[in-house]
């Protein structure tokens, strides 16, 4: 079976950053459902030296968003990390799943073996387009993700795996 960088980036990006749509909705209502104020889950963290609710979310649609650019062979948008409520981060996430829906399968063609150069932390990181999305970008997102998922049903969000995975 032969599987396209497309597919591989930007179709599993879109899903997982839809379903985290719905998790954040779901986190809204509980908020409101039980009177609590969304600022403590948009606050939310698991452990003081992790990042909160917030950043986890900014930094998922952060990788997904530059990971399909980089792929495409674009240079990504700096996105200001601003969200402080519920309805801002949904609509993060709704822009970044626009903007990769916007990429073409044609503009990955050759990514694979694309060399693709960024700084990160002020370190140069090289890597094959291959490496990049199955070792940098996907395990990120989903980190994030996933991180963002634990920090919401650690407070109560009745939240289970179908809602990190979807509906088949």
């Amino acid at each position: 079976m032969a599987i396209s960088t497309y597919d591989a980036s930007v179709s599993v990006c879109v899903r997982t950053l839809g379903n985290l749509i719905g998790i954040l909705e779901k986190a809204a209502a509980h908020c409101e459902a039980n009177n609590i104020d969304p600022a403590v889950l948009v606050n939310a963290r698991l452990f003081p030296d992790m990042f909160p609710l917030a950043r986890q979310v900014q930094v998922a649609t952060d990788i997904a968003k530059r990971g399909g650019a980089r792929l495409a062979g674009r240079e990504p948008d700096s996105v200001p990390d601003t969200e402080t409520t519920f309805p801002e981060l949904i609509d993060r996430v709704r822009s970044v799943i626009s903007l990769l829906e916007s990429l073409t399968p044609e503009q990955m063609d050759g990514a694979g073996g694309r060399q693709i150069t960024f700084i990160l932390r002020g370190r140069e990181m090289t890597f094959d387009g291959k490496t990049f999305l199955l070792d940098f970008v996907l395990p990120n997102v989903f980190f994030h993700v996933t991180t963002a998922y634990a920090i919401l049903r650690h407070n109560g969000v009745e939240l289970g795996k179908p809602d990190f995975l979807g509906t088949f």
